[in-house]
């Protein structure tokens, strides 16, 4: 008898309001974050390259009940698997085939006639039952193609049988009374392990919308062809979908991988801005938002009676002519009036707007990518907050100058398009005890072959020093972003790199900070907590705020770009109003 279509429905009702499938989620719902998914993994890896499509849908979240269809089938499929399980572990009993597998493991084990000199370790690690008795049995033959080591690996294979089912009977439940033996056990342990594999990746793929997740060779093990086939629709769709997201939301694919454009930039620096102030209280804070227009004379709500030289341009029109209008009055009841049917304007009923400057603020931002940002993932947050402060200042303070230095053995200027790529440099020196110096004047002593993975602040500072040197303005300041110490700076052209940090880098770093300081930089250390961290590294960012009238906050995690743009703004604000 042909089995029975399945009658949908729901289809019938899509196809009468004209549902498209390939128009899926609704116009009218949000779009999944591509080019957040897209940003984070490149934050966490340096690149794309290790980004497939299927990679990329998996990192993006859609909401199910945007994509018609799927989670029915998914519900249906999952009820299919469970109700598999529960007939298998109803059905069978594994102890029959845990006696099974001891049994074959003690034959073979009988078969084998070790040599003499091995006799009485074989016997001990048959007692024991432990593989890797075996193992190291195995291990010290001289000729392991011998027939003893053959015979000896065959064991070795027996006891994994028995290892195996001793764990199918401790991972499921069976209360049903069909004998296994050893091979149908390891069947059945197969199978279920399958089955719960499948579960957990349908509902992974029920909660976040994401069937690139299931395994759809496997899958068809069990469930139906057309049920198969609806659900590589479905996958096939939202693959698509992702595909025309991703293009609209800058993420693009090319032969060589995916690439961010400016416009995924933008879109992933507008949602990092977003998060940072809704988790600030708009009525704590009082922060406006509003874009500022450029630089030069802002008029203020405070305004003053005109002098020679006031421009007329900055003139409160309304107030002066009020102003002309009560002299008027006034000269009119005094009878002093001579045009008393006319408004006359006279300097002294000009009015004008006080002024304040809209300085530009220069900053350069020292990002750590020494080897210890490794740790708990900090670079990721350093790179976060970077990107976030750009996407500040290039949206509400398009006038001020933001560069990125990376800091490490050495320091270099970065463009803020390579700050997504930059990765904490790789540790090659594992000794306790590090003390290294190399002469950087030498032609033949180059970058590549030293250490990259010390802290190198002074050497960070001095290239900030010279290149807000060139800014003019005085409102020039370092945010400077390190979990420690320094342990490598410059004596001339000679490099030092010393671990543990010694007196003699800090004493090069603080002197640069106070050439920093002299020229009107202010410097902002935002310290960053890591398992090396001790009280000599917090005693450091101590030890600078008192020597350069600078700052020193201890932050964590996400919350390093909450509180380095939100000091930022508070900063800028207070150079504005002060």
């Amino acid at each position: 008898m042909p089995e029975e279509r399945e009658h949908h429905l729901g289809g019938v009702v899509h196809t009468y309001l004209g549902f498209d499938p390939r128009q899926f989620p609704s116009p009218t719902a949000p779009p999944p974050d591509v080019a957040g998914a897209a940003f984070e993994h490149m934050l966490a890896y340096g690149s794309l390259r290790h980004l497939t499509e299927e990679e990329l849908a998996n990192a993006v979240r859609i909401d199910i009940s945007q994509i018609q269809g799927l989670g029915p089938s998914l519900d249906s499929l999952i009820a299919l698997l469970e109700e598999r399980k529960r007939k298998i572990l109803s059905t069978y009993e594994v102890e029959s085939g845990r006696r099974d597998a001891a049994g074959r493991f003690d034959r073979v084990a009988r078969e084998i006639t070790p040599p003499r000199e091995h006799r009485s370790l074989f016997r001990r690690a048959v007692d024991s039952q432990q593989i890797r008795d075996l193992e190291r049995l195995f291990d010290s033959l001289r000729d392991d193609t011998s027939d003893f080591a053959v015979e000896l690996m065959r064991l070795v294979g027996r006891l994994q049988d028995v290892y195996q089912i001793d764990q199918l009977a401790s991972k499921y439940h069976f209360t049903g009374r069909e004998a296994s033996d050893a091979p149908r056990a390891l069947e059945l342990k197969e199978e279920l392990e399958a089955i719960d594999r499948l579960l957990e990746q349908l509902r992974e793929a029920l909660k976040n919308a994401r069937p690139a997740v299931i395994d759809m060779d496997q899958l068809a093990r069990f469930a139906s062809e057309h049920q198969i086939q609806d659900l590589a629709r479905l996958q096939e769709q939202v693959r698509e979908f992702l595909r025309r997201q991703a293009e609209a939301q800058g993420v693009e694919e090319s032969a060589d991988g995916y690439r961010l454009t400016p416009q995924a930039y933008r879109l992933f620096q507008g949602r990092l801005l977003s998060e940072i102030f809704e988790n600030l209280q708009a009525s704590r804070s009082g922060r406006h938002i509003g874009p500022v227009t450029g630089e030069g004379a802002v008029e203020l709500q405070v305004t003053k009676p005109y002098e020679f030289g006031d421009p007329v341009s900055s003139m409160d029109v309304a107030q002066s002519f009020v102003n002309s209008a009560i002299r008027g009055a006034r000269e009119a009841a005094r009878g002093t009036d001579d045009s008393p049917d006319r408004l006359v304007l006279t300097p002294e009923d000009i009015e004008i707007h006080r002024t304040r400057n809209n300085p530009r603020c220069a900053t350069c931002v020292l990002l750590d990518m020494s080897g210890s940002m490794r740790y708990g993932g900090q670079y990721i947050n350093a790179k976060r907050m970077a990107l976030a402060l750009d996407g500040l200042i290039r949206r509400e303070y398009p006038g001020d100058f933001l560069s990125f230095i990376e800091m490490y053995s050495f320091a270099r200027l970065r463009p803020v398009s390579e700050i997504a790529s930059l990765m904490p440099r790789p540790v090659t020196i594992h000794q306790p005890v590090v003390r290294l110096k190399a002469d950087m004047s030498d032609p033949e002593m180059t970058e590549s072959v030293v250490p990259p993975h010390f802290t190198n602040i002074q050497r960070a500072l001095q290239i900030a020093r010279q290149t807000l040197a060139a800014q003019d303005t005085p409102n020039r300041q370092v945010i400077l972003i390190t979990d420690g110490l320094p342990t490598a700076h410059f004596e001339g052209s000679m490099l030092y790199l010393l671990y543990p940090p010694e007196p003699r880098t800090e004493e090069a770093t603080m002197r640069e900070a106070a050439l920093c300081s002299r020229e009107g930089i202010t410097i902002n250390l935002f310290l960053l907590p890591s398992w090396s961290q001790s009280e000599e590294d917090v005693q450091f960012g101590h030890r600078l705020a008192e020597k350069t009238g600078g700052r020193v906050f201890f932050s964590a995690g996400r919350d390093l770009s909450r509180f380095v743009v939100w000091d930022y703004v508070k900063g800028r604000r207070k150079i504005v109003g002060g």
